[in-house]
């Protein structure tokens, strides 16, 4: 599965301006976030569609992003994923 190409990204652009709202991510690159100095989130094109993976504990998480259903799940695990990794969250 290769990385996504701008054309392709020019798909989910509506999605990337989402996520470029959430406080905490730098867009290094089109379509590939930083948190902090780690790798958060990028995106991979193949015939069955578009996927992103998320950073998720030490390894990534791969969901599709082709439906607004998807995109939608992906900003909420997006959310999640910021709030445990913050200072602030009480973990138990």
């Amino acid at each position: 599965m290769k990385h996504a190409s701008v054309q392709t990204l020019q798909r989910v652009s509506g999605l990337l301006d989402q996520i470029r709202q959430r406080k905490g991510l730098n867009e290094k690159k089109l379509g590939i976030f930083y948190r902090k100095s780690k790798s958060f989130l990028h995106f991979h094109e193949d015939p069955t569609g578009i996927f992103a993976d998320l950073t998720v504990g030490a390894s990534f998480d791969r969901r599709p992003v082709n439906t607004a259903t998807e995109r939608k799940e992906l900003l909420a695990a997006i959310d999640r994923t910021l709030l445990e990794d913050s200072p602030m969250s009480i973990r138990k």
